[in-house]
């Protein structure tokens, strides 16, 4: 077997932010560790999430500020209270949301980071302490400055970056004075000192962020489940990594984008999507041994045990969009740094395993790298039934190596997707499911998925729960809507762990 094959098995998608708890939006708490358990029981392998940095606009966890961070809404306040460095009243006088089902993002921005505050300025007593502390909290401190030295080569412009965008408003870096727009020395130096105290509280954040995560991940470690993390492959022009590291990304003297990231016109869309992000300039990175990307990857199979890249097929040839444009049409393909970039990553990750993501237009030469490294790609089950008998997607032309999905984080439910269409367009759906009863054809999806040559099959918690589009993660090019779904507590049950359980042994794909 090669290092990135994987073992016939099955996992299930859930999202950090879908998990319940009482703050609002799920954590790295309680309910993240019975929810371990819950894929123990099943008997499946992995829990694959979704990427795990601080959202910016939108709430897209997508777009983040930065590809090394955490996102602060996932350090859970009950472990805080635990560790002393918050009062249960510091956290229950503020309002977290009257929605247990949904995220109200706009309560979280207004009150996470007050109350993380509180921790932060408890936590600057204990460092003030020294050896006067508890022994518990020595521990944490020595722990901190060990975390500080470790990442020093990211955390620095992280913190910095986040000080300085909170000092100007929450403007993009782009709109800051031109001294500290371009990381002039003296700048970088005269903020560093009048924002002291807030470059602190952002490193005390991942400091939290990342003890918290440790710890749970080595609980799913020890309980047999592995992690399945999601990374995507570009970062937003409103990021740390992008201010940090200007030159490896096309950008012009006024350090705005040349190029962004998107994808052509196809079936679904007549202008294509412009996404907007930066390309990179992989010539300069190539230039440098791709250092950013050695370090990206490197603290994501410390995160991970699996990695799944976003837009997998964007390394071996990438859409590029004149920044002025109004649309994607009048972009073309370029050819990504491939295989160079491919040994690097394969370096940096070690024996932790890819998935890519190598979903949209069929490009040759991905499956042929594809193949030649043993990365599976994925399959979609909502897009199988349409088009001829031979689609990719169709479990009878599966290959062993690659990944089934039910459905992504931008589809559709399983449920949503069968009750909203006739039966006319599901008729092909319908005689390969061999039902028209939408419940059973949602049962009959696992069990094709199951049952096929994939190595691993992997389908969402809302698909488990059979739950209409209302439960529907992302609709992409929308604001507003996304990224809110919570599932409530309780309400996966026992039922749910037997049938999962009777899938997964029925098929072969117990742990």
């Amino acid at each position: 077997m090669s290092r990135n094959e994987f073992t016939r098995s099955a996992g299930i998608l859930m999202a950090v932010s879908s998990l319940p708890s009482p703050y609002g939006i799920g954590t790295f708490g309680k309910e993240a560790y019975k929810f371990v358990d819950f894929v123990k029981e099943c008997g499946h392998k992995y829990w694959q999430v979704l990427p795990l940095g601080p959202t910016t606009y939108g709430d897209s966890p997508y777009q983040s500020f930065s590809a090394f961070a955490g996102n602060p809404y996932f350090i859970d306040m009950d472990i805080l209270i635990e560790e002393g460095l918050l009062d249960r009243e510091d956290v229950l006088s503020y309002d977290w949301g009257e929605d247990a089902s949904n995220v109200d993002y706009e309560k979280m921005y207004s009150s996470r980071f007050k109350v993380l505050h509180h921790a932060y300025e408890r936590f600057k007593l204990l460092c003030e302490q020294g050896t006067r502390a508890e022994e518990n909290a020595i521990d944490m401190v020595q722990s901190y400055e060990a975390f500080l030295t470790e990442n020093k080569y990211w955390l620095e412009d992280y913190a910095l970056f986040m000080a300085v965008k909170d000092y100007y408003g929450g403007k993009c870096w782009t709109e800051w004075g031109r001294s500290i727009k371009f990381r002039r020395h003296e700048a970088i130096v005269q903020y560093s000192v009048i924002l002291k105290n807030e470059i602190g509280f952002w490193k005390f954040v991942q400091f939290e962020f990342t003890k918290q995560w440790n710890k749970l991940k080595g609980y799913a470690n020890e309980n047999g489940v592995e992690i399945i993390g999601d990374i995507p492959i570009y970062m937003g022009i409103d990021s740390s990594d992008v201010w940090a590291n200007t030159e490896e990304f096309q950008l012009d003297c006024d350090l705005k984008p040349v190029k962004v990231a998107g994808v052509p016109p196809d079936a679904f869309s007549q202008l294509g999507q412009k996404w907007g992000n930066p390309l990179y300039d992989w010539d300069k990175m190539e230039q440098n041994g791709f250092t950013w990307w050695r370090r990206r990857m490197s603290a994501s199979a410390k995160l991970y045990d699996v990695i799944r890249i976003d837009h997998f097929i964007g390394i071996v040839k990438f859409y590029e969009i004149p920044a002025d444009m109004p649309d994607a049409r009048q972009g073309q393909y370029q050819k990504g740094p491939g295989q160079k970039l491919l040994d690097v990553i394969g370096d940096a990750i070690g024996d932790k395993k890819l998935i890519a993501e190598d979903l949209g237009v069929e490009v040759p030469e991905v499956k042929e790298i594809l193949n030649n490294n043993g990365y599976p790609g994925m399959k979609v089950l909502e897009f199988a039934f349409g088009g001829e008998r031979d689609n990719p997607h169709l479990p009878h032309c599966y290959t062993k190596n690659c990944v089934v999905y039910g459905g992504t984080h931008d589809n559709e439910t399983l449920m949503g997707y069968y009750s909203d269409r006739t039966d006319e367009e599901l008729a092909y759906a319908i005689d390969y499911l061999d039902t028209n009863d939408r419940a059973r054809m949602v049962d009959n999806t696992f069990r094709a998925a199951y049952a096929s040559v994939a190595d691993l099959a992997v389908f969402a918690v809302q698909d488990i729960l059979k739950l209409d589009n209302s439960a529907r993660m992302n609709l992409p090019s929308s604001l507003g809507i996304n990224w809110k779904w919570r599932m409530l507590k309780g309400q996966l049950t026992q039922e749910h762990v037997c049938n999962m359980r009777h899938l997964a042994s029925v098929f072969g794909r117990g742990r």
